[in-house]
């Protein structure tokens, strides 16, 4: 099935999938965007669908994946950000003063050892990172599990040597 035949059989399905993504967000924007994103994935993978299979049933697990990963990713923000009340002004005043730029150093080392990787361990890390799950990426990719696991082994380590200046001085933890 190619592309613009998935997305009419696509369409056909959209008012169910968007009352299934109600359920999932209890918001009617988060809702369309769930919907939105899940038609737009099986779109992009529709080469990995199986004709004669339910196009219904499998855009729904795709849309039940989007929404876990995107919960997962917001519970994983929401742990870095520091909710702390009694934080004020003189005690950020030390630090706000050398973050800036040095924060900027950083992310640009960040940027260019992720640059460094080949993008046989670059994109696997980058989908993890994002909040995919091992076998989501093995499927997107078309690799065996094993091999995911492995190139984001690979990845974290060449990463960890990259950046091991700051990890020494202790500018990152």
């Amino acid at each position: 099935m190619n592309q613009k035949e998935f997305s009419l059989a696509a369409d056909l399905h959209a008012s169910s999938l968007h009352s299934h993504a109600k359920q999932f967000t209890r918001d009617e924007d988060e809702a369309k965007d769930l919907v939105q994103d899940t038609l737009l994935k099986g779109i992009r993978f529709c080469h990995n669908f199986e004709s004669g299979t339910n196009v219904k049933g499998w855009l729904y697990v795709i849309m039940r994946n989007t929404f876990l990963n995107d919960y997962r990713k917001k519970q994983k923000r929401d742990l870095l950000v520091n909710t702390e009340e009694d934080i004020s002004s003189a005690q950020l005043l030390p630090s706000a003063s050398k973050n800036g730029s040095e924060n900027s150093f950083i992310m640009g080392d960040i940027q260019k050892a992720l640059s460094s990787l080949d993008d046989d361990c670059r994109i696997p890390f980058q989908r993890y990172f994002e909040g995919y799950k091992y076998q989501e990426i093995a499927d997107e990719l078309s690799i065996p599990l094993g091999t995911v696991k492995t190139r984001i082994h690979q990845a974290r380590l060449e990463l960890k040597k990259f950046l091991r200046t700051y990890k020494d001085r202790g500018g990152m933890h």
